[in-house]
Parts: C-alpha cells; sequence; structure tokens
C-alpha cells in the first residue's frame, strides 16, 4: 500500500511538473510543418510572441512560433505598401494589408498581406523592424499546432446582385488572445449565423461555436446574421469579457464566460456609434485609472471611448437615431487610420492611409 501510494505521489509531481514545464515553454505543443495558407485574415498574438494566423477561406488558425525575441525599438515606415510590394515583386495596386499585430517580445511588428486582390491572391506574412527593415516571415518548416472550425459555411457564393457574397471568407473575421484561449469571430453554418468562440490554447478539439444575437439599434431591430468586425477583450481574472463593434456601428459587450459550445447568448448592446460605417480595428488601453476603447473606423475617423460607465449602461433594446449609449471624443489628429494594434498602454501601430494614397507604418502616442 505505501509504495503504491508513493507511485501515485510520483505519478502526480511528474505531471505537475510536466505541466509546470509546459506552460514556462510556449513552443511546447508546437510540432514542425508547414502553414499552407488558402487565404489571409486577422493576426494576433499570445503573450509569450506566439503568433495567430487566421485563414478564412480553410477556416482555419494557425499558432506559430517565431523566435523572434529581440527588440530594436520603434517602427517608422513611410509607403509602406511600395515597399512591401518591392519585396514581393509586384505593384503597389497589387497590396492589401489585411491586418496588422505586435509581437508583445520584441515590439516588432507583423502585416497580414494579401499578394493581388483576387480569389487566388497569395497570403504572406511581412515583418517590420526598426531601422524600416521588411522581411517575409517563413511559414515552411516551422513549430506550429492549427485549430479547424468544424462548423463554417460551406465555400460558395450565395445571394444575388449587390447581395452576392461567399459566406466561407467571414469564417474568421477577427481573433485575439486573452486567459488562455484563443477567442475568435465570425460567420458559421447555423440558422444564428454569428458566432463567437473560445478556443483553449494550444490547440487540441476545437468544439462548435456560441451563436450570438444583438440588438442593433440604428436598425431598430435584433439580429442574429451580421458578424462582428472587430473586437477587444477587456478585463481579466474572474470576470473577463469583450466589446465588439459591428457595421453601422454598434458597440456589444459580452463576457467570456458566457462562450460555451452549442449555446445561444445575446449581448448587451452598450452603445449606438453611428451608421454607414464599418469599424476598422478596436483596442484597449489603460490610461489615468481609467480603460478606454480606441476604435479605427472607414467614416467615423478615431473614436476613444470611456468603459468608465460600463455597469451602469443600461442595454439599448429600442431604435436609435444618430448615438447613444458609453461616451466618446473623435480624435481628429488620427486621420486616415486603417489598421491599429497595441504596443503598450503609451503607444500603438498604425497603418495611416494619406490624402495621396500611400501608406504610412508609425507608431503614434495613445490619446
Amino acid at each position: 500500500m505505501k509504495r503504491t501510494h508513493l507511485l501515485l505521489a510520483t505519478l502526480t509531481a511528474s505531471a505537475l511538473m510536466a505541466g509546470n514545464v509546459a506552460a514556462a515553454n510556449p513552443s511546447a505543443g508546437l510540432k514542425k510543418g508547414d502553414a499552407t495558407l488558402k487565404s489571409i485574415g486577422p493576426i494576433a498574438f499570445t503573450p509569450d510572441g506566439i503568433l495567430l494566423v487566421s485563414d478564412p477561406k480553410a477556416a482555419t488558425i494557425y499558432a506559430i512560433a517565431t523566435n523572434d525575441k529581440k527588440a530594436d525599438g520603434q517602427i517608422k515606415i513611410e509607403n509602406v505598401n511600395e515597399k512591401i510590394a518591392g519585396l514581393l515583386g509586384t505593384s503597389p495596386d497589387q497590396i492589401l494589408i489585411v491586418d496588422i499585430a505586435v509581437n508583445p517580445v520584441s515590439k516588432n511588428a507583423y502585416l497580414a498581406v494579401s499578394r493581388g486582390r483576387q480569389a487566388n491572391a497569395a497570403s504572406v506574412i511581412v515583418r517590420a523592424s526598426a531601422g524600416g527593415k521588411l522581411e517575409t516571415v517563413s511559414l515552411k518548416g516551422v513549430n506550429l499546432s492549427k485549430a479547424e472550425l468544424p462548423d463554417a459555411p460551406a465555400d460558395g457564393e450565395v445571394g444575388s446582385g449587390r447581395r452576392k457574397m461567399n459566406p466561407r471568407t467571414e469564417s474568421i473575421t477577427d481573433i485575439a488572445f486573452t486567459d488562455g484561449r484563443v477567442v475568435v469571430a465570425g460567420l458559421a453554418n447555423e440558422e444564428f449565423a454569428s458566432t463567437l468562440r473560445a478556443i483553449p490554447f494550444p490547440f487540441k478539439n476545437v468544439a462548435k461555436a456560441t451563436t450570438v444575437e444583438i440588438y442593433h439599434g440604428a436598425h431598430g431591430k435584433f439580429e442574429t446574421r451580421s458578424p462582428i468586425r472587430t473586437f477587444a477583450p477587456f478585463g481579466t481574472g474572474k470576470n473577463p469579457s469583450l466589446f465588439a463593434a459591428y457595421t453601422c456601428t454598434p458597440l456589444v459587450h459580452f463576457p467570456i464566460s458566457d462562450l460555451k459550445p452549442n449555446a445561444k447568448i445575446k449581448g448587451k448592446t452598450v452603445a449606438e456609434l453611428g451608421n454607414r460605417n464599418r469599424p476598422l480595428d478596436m483596442i484597449v488601453y489603460h490610461q489615468k485609472d481609467q480603460d478606454y476603447l480606441l476604435i479605427a473606423n472607414s467614416a467615423r475617423g478615431i473614436m476613444k471611448v470611456t468603459t468608465s460607465n460600463l455597469d451602469a449602461t443600461e442595454s439599448i433594446t429600442s431604435r436609435v437615431a444618430g448615438t447613444a449609449g458609453l461616451k466618446y471624443e473623435t480624435i481628429k489628429d488620427w486621420s486616415g487610420i486603417e489598421q491599429l494594434a497595441k504596443i503598450d498602454d503609451k503607444l500603438a501601430l498604425v497603418v495611416r492611409k494619406t490624402d495621396g494614397g500611400a501608406f504610412h507604418l508609425e507608431s503614434l502616442p495613445l490619446p
């Protein structure tokens, strides 16, 4: 009996030690392979520098070890689209910067780039570092793992005329890492097509998504089929949550604890930020004892949204003309921002489009 107890204790200690080693080594569980992308979508990082790359066409997310640990300083690259075009051997009009992310370890920038604008466009990851250096990131023979979404829409066009679309291209509309999970927004092949899911990391089994319903004040109705365009995790610890923004532009709050497989949940619409607008990117940052959202928009500039009255803000459940809910200010100096990523609570990395059509990659002090 004593030997049995000793053996169990030894096995338990070994298991705990293995778990601690895995937690200390962010590459534990990754295996050498190739990330073969059919498309390129949103990208993000884990806190220890693992790059998360989404492939909406394949309804797949890759976790890739970058081995990028050296911090070189702030980044500023003018005409970055032209320079990426030169790097990839094409013209600037064939370069589409889909998303940007900052490696929290090295502070280098990563750009998800489409080389070409057709369905067969090549998908590339470009790393930008201080001094204006640009280089492609190899996706072959790297340590990786992948998560395949089991309930993505079928790959094919539906609808007609101006409403013709392929829902598969929106199987993943945004991703982020928070509290040991990769949170994914997008469309699924469900009646309630708009979804969120929280996938434990490292990737193992991927369960079906949580379908979400929201009230859209500008439209005056509940909606279940419009995808989240961008979101940002908010808070940690016992009650982590996220803010999600939709086209035309409801801002909705969700507790992450509600994101369970096959569940149907209803978000709390905490703001209407104006119609005829598409949110492009969003970050959360802390300043002067308060948390703020910074939202880049297609038609309404950069909005700085205060979250201090979140708990006291009532859910919007009736038609709204104009704006309502959480208060915001427009940051007029931040014009032309098309992509937005957080460096820290003092700096953001942006892709800014100038009046002349050039794109600049630069670091800006947070407002």
